[in-house]
């Protein structure tokens, strides 16, 4: 996403009056991307001397919420006595999809739409806009980890891969510290480009990223392998999970015989074309299992598997249990450990 009209056409207030950020947190949100999109807000107020933004911090019942690194944050007030805000941005974390949010934050999220409050999300809060129907017609993004699981969730709504999206009325942003680009993307289209690149110097950010960005390194990067033939197979793999290529499709797509493939997977992943492909339906499988509500039958089809009895026996052999018992024993991060101090 370029720099250009889109992100102007977003701001169209007062650069005297002071713009007030609302952030709505939920239990275990991203403390580094709430910080994230903080501090460039109090950066600006410091460079320039001058109050250019105001903050508040906001949970559902205006008490503490506990965020992924298991730090307490306590709220200004409830999500009830918000009633304006320039931007209002949620922010989650990890598990979001089991976030169930009452009815008030679609009814205020709504109310202050109407207002011409410009709403958004950090990290994978892109989730509970989508749920509340805020995004149709919008283009957004989430955390990488859950992009496809958003997809089968919500098809009809345009996601990209990018580090964060500004679309008119719509902030979303992947999470991290994409969050500092994004709100550093706002500073400079609200107040001025000068004014995001000293707040950039003094955060010791050294390039302010524009959004087109994506989120992950490149396939070589991630893999560790630069053969070509290789790269391009992988490529097809995860493009083809729910109606798996065959050894034999991949390889005339790749211009190379079978045995050929055979031996490039053998000699950069000892497995074969087949074997690796399947751990990569079934890393999907997984992802789907914990990031979404849908039924396994549905996550079976969505992987490239013909019955669920064999997905289910596939899934067996490689994790160690089952698809059910992964949805019932879902991943939880250990709890902060406390000892004494040496």
């Amino acid at each position: 996403m370029a720099v250009g009209e889109t992100h102007f056409r977003a701001y169209s207030g007062d650069k005297d009056r002071a713009q007030h950020v609302a952030f709505i947190i939920f239990d275990r949100f991203s403390m580094v991307a709430l910080a994230s999109a903080i501090d460039p807000l109090r950066l600006a107020n410091r460079v320039l001397q001058h109050e250019l933004f105001t903050w508040s911090i906001h949970s559902v019942d205006g008490g503490p919420v506990m965020s992924s690194n298991h730090i307490e944050v306590s709220a200004d007030a409830p999500l009830s006595e918000l009633e304006e805000a320039d931007i209002a941005l949620l922010v989650t974390g990890i598990q979001v999809e089991r976030i169930t949010p009452p009815p008030l934050v679609g009814q205020k999220l709504r109310k202050l739409a109407s207002r011409g409050t410009i709403l958004g999300s950090l990290c994978t809060a892109t989730h509970l806009l989508a749920k509340f129907n805020l995004l149709d017609d919008y283009r957004c993004t989430i955390h990488w980890e859950n992009l496809r699981s958003f997809r089968e969730e919500f098809p009809h709504i345009e996601l990209s891969n990018d580090i964060f999206e500004i679309d008119r009325k719509r902030m979303t942003c992947a999470g991290g510290t994409a969050a500092m680009d994004m709100m550093l993307m706002y500073i400079a289209y609200s107040q001025s480009i000068s004014l995001a690149q000293e707040v950039a110097e003094v955060a010791l950010h050294q390039q302010i990223r524009t959004g087109e960005e994506t989120q992950r390194y490149d396939l070589e990067s991630r893999l560790g392998v630069n053969n070509q033939k290789v790269l391009a197979a992988v490529s097809a793999m995860n493009d083809h999970i729910e109606d798996p290529l065959s050894c034999q499709q991949l390889a005339m797509t790749l211009d190379i015989s079978s045995r050929q493939l055979e031996r490039l997977f053998r000699k950069y992943f000892d497995s074969t074309p087949g074997q690796y492909y399947l751990r990569l339906r079934l890393e999907a499988a997984r992802n789907l299992l914990r990031r979404t509500n849908q039924a396994i039958l549905d996550i079976t089809i969505a992987c490239g598997f013909t019955s669920t009895s064999h997905f289910t026996k596939c899934y067996r052999e490689h994790f160690g249990h089952t698809p059910t018992m992964e949805r019932q024993n879902i991943f939880k991060e250990p709890a902060k450990k406390m000892g004494k101090a040496h």
